[in-house]
């Protein structure tokens, strides 16, 4: 059985990790969150759930503007083919539905299949903001307390530089 909102408090507390949460009406795209989110500060961002062909998984966090090429994004991650996983993998190796997907999910992920990606850009702002294993709440963090949540969950996180990869230098290389 998957962690719970419940769970997941406890496990930051006991990393001593302080956070805050806002209870909200379900939202499922970044559009919704940006229209009931108010002026609540911080980075907004948005989790993608991925899978490539060789059935290698991974997480990629990002400021919620970023738009993600997966075709570009193979290179840099060292994947195949990418396509976003099915519901039923997501609920499985994350504890998620889709319009939940959070880095807190990694609670779940007790067998370290995900590599997770974290954008550089998005580790700059303070707090950051993600769902807290529901789609109808958002929990504020620290950058470097997501850092040690995600250690703490067994994950060594890859931190791409998405500005510096997406120059036309980078394309030429």
């Amino acid at each position: 059985m998957p962690a719970t909102e419940q769970d997941l408090n406890q496990r930051l507390s006991e990393l001593n990790i302080e956070c805050s949460t806002l209870r909200h009406p379900a939202v499922w795209t970044v559009e919704e969150s940006k229209r009931l989110r108010g002026d609540l500060p911080g980075g907004h961002c948005k989790s993608l759930f991925l899978k490539d062909k060789k059935g290698r998984l991974f997480l990629v966090v990002t400021l919620e503007d970023r738009e993600v090429d997966l075709k570009w994004l193979r290179r840099p991650i060292g994947a195949a083919q990418l396509s976003f996983g099915r519901p039923e993998l997501l609920m499985e190796v994350l504890g998620v539905i889709p319009g939940a997907v959070t880095p807190f999910g990694l609670i779940n992920d007790v067998e370290a299949r995900v590599h997770v990606v974290l954008d550089r850009d998005m580790l700059e702002r303070d707090p950051l903001n993600y769902h807290p294993l529901t789609n109808e709440a958002t929990t504020a963090i620290a950058p470097n307390d997501l850092v040690a949540f995600v250690h703490a969950c067994g994950h060594e996180p890859q931190v791409l530089d998405f500005d510096e990869l997406d120059s036309p230098q980078a394309e030429q290389n």
